[in-house]
């Protein structure tokens, strides 16, 4: 909590220093000069895992979103982050303890119970970068390359409809889940654009992830021991959003 509470005070004082900065050297338009802009970006990503998520995961997806600050020099300065889903889980034998010689678990009521497990986690990141401006549709667009160190955490959840299931009941479940969390490095090689009449303004690129991770529980049911283990958990995917752009006119001049 502390991380992200350092995270967010640190964007909401770039935005207030940039957007309040007085107007003391000249004016600028969007369309012909590189200017501040303060911006908010919200969209979809998806990953192929590598290291030692591919092992346990296959490939995820979710939302994703973006705060920061873009200079008129061009630097960016952000704090990013998503949520991951999937639906492949690789963790052989997890819940064979509790199951049936076919493979089934019974419930309560004395039926076949419908247990699903899912890919659940998220990533946060603060990140430093620079859009590199081919001057056309404007010197605000370009090639954005962005990196940053962050936290990642991921986990498998355990779903039972009707919840019957005695041993997949609260707090018993964590006994199967590992909770697995640790330091990221993250980087992102895409594009940026800035629409001239802020009709459009989209980012989309390459994403990469790598985790620095370790077991978080005390005791995993199944394996009879501890989950602690190091990690190095690898994700290597694509990621696009929308941006808003906090100025309020393009077409008009901008003082700087």
């Amino acid at each position: 909590m502390c991380f992200l509470k350092t995270c967010f005070i640190s964007v909401v004082t770039l935005l207030v220093l940039t957007t309040a900065a007085p107007c003391v050297r000249g004016q600028a338009l969007v369309r012909d000069s590189a200017i501040i802009v303060p911006f908010f970006g919200l969209g979809a990503e998806g990953h192929i895992p590598g290291g030692d998520m591919k092992e346990r995961f296959g490939n995820d997806y979710g939302v994703q979103a973006v705060v920061g600050v873009k200079t008129a020099k061009n630097w960016t300065y952000s704090v990013q982050g998503g949520f991951i889903s999937g639906n492949t889980i690789k963790e052989h034998g997890l819940l064979g303890g509790i199951s049936t010689s076919s493979g089934t678990i019974i419930g309560q009521d004395g039926r076949t119970a419908d247990v699903r497990l899912f890919e659940r986690g998220y990533h946060i990141s603060v990140s430093f970068g620079k859009v590199f401006s081919f001057k056309k549709p404007n010197p605000n667009s370009g090639i954005w390359i962005n990196g940053g160190v962050g936290f990642l955490q991921h986990k498998i959840r355990i779903e039972t409809i009707g919840n019957n299931v005695v041993e997949l009941k609260k707090p018993y479940r964590k006994g199967y889940d590992r909770l697995t969390n640790g330091i990221i490095a993250e980087e992102f090689l895409g594009y940026v654009y800035y629409g001239n009449r802020k009709l459009v303004n989209f980012y989309a690129g390459f994403n990469f992830i790598q985790g620095f991770t370790a077991g978080r529980r005390d005791y995993q049911f199944d394996t009879m021991q501890p989950y602690n283990e190091k990690r190095l958990d690898l994700l290597y995917g694509i990621k696009l959003g929308w941006i808003l752009p906090f100025y309020t006119n393009p077409d008009k001049y901008y003082y700087y």
